[in-house]
């Protein structure tokens, strides 16, 4: 079973020295760091980690005790990174080794769940070069122009509005 948004946030506080067991945290706390983390997990999306996290459409629309559904490997690396980024909110300095595990751990999920970028295709107004002869080619001087350009990925279907 996955980890809750709560938990996520829960742990993070706890890596900061605010456990939830001895710091009453209140409800617009929570709100906040829920919002740095859904944020967190967009920045990493749009960089091409993607571990299954829920975006929510907009910040309302998250919930702090909704199944992320993100696998293990990637616990460590949300929690201690989430604490990174909120840990100068409350004025704490984090130590050496949750700065170090938060790079480590960010690398290692990064290893297990990065999709490579699609090779650069050349455009069809590029010749092949001088020392190419067009009949040496079936189609010609030039290269031939790039397959698809528009790709949706393997998450979802491209919807445009």
């Amino acid at each position: 079973m996955s980890w809750t948004k709560l938990q996520f946030i829960q742990q993070a506080f706890e890596e900061i020295g605010l456990a939830h067991y001895v710091f009453d945290l209140t409800p617009e706390q929570l709100q906040s760091a829920l919002r740095r983390m859904d944020s967190m997990m967009a920045g990493w999306n749009i960089g091409g980690v993607r571990v299954g996290y829920p975006l929510p459409g907009s910040p309302s629309a998250s919930d702090l005790n909704a199944d992320t559904g993100v696998p293990d490997y990637a616990n460590e690396a949300i929690y201690s990174n989430l604490a990174l980024r909120l840990a100068p909110s409350f004025g704490k300095s984090l130590s050496p080794q949750t700065v170090s595990n938060a790079a480590l751990s960010y690398a290692a999920m990064v290893d297990q769940c990065v999709q490579p970028t699609p090779e650069r295709q050349l455009g069809s107004l590029l010749p092949y070069g001088a020392g190419n002869k067009p009949w040496r080619q079936s189609g010609g001087a030039f290269y031939p122009p790039p397959d698809d350009p528009v790709d949706a990925g393997d998450d979802g279907e491209l919807t445009l509005e």
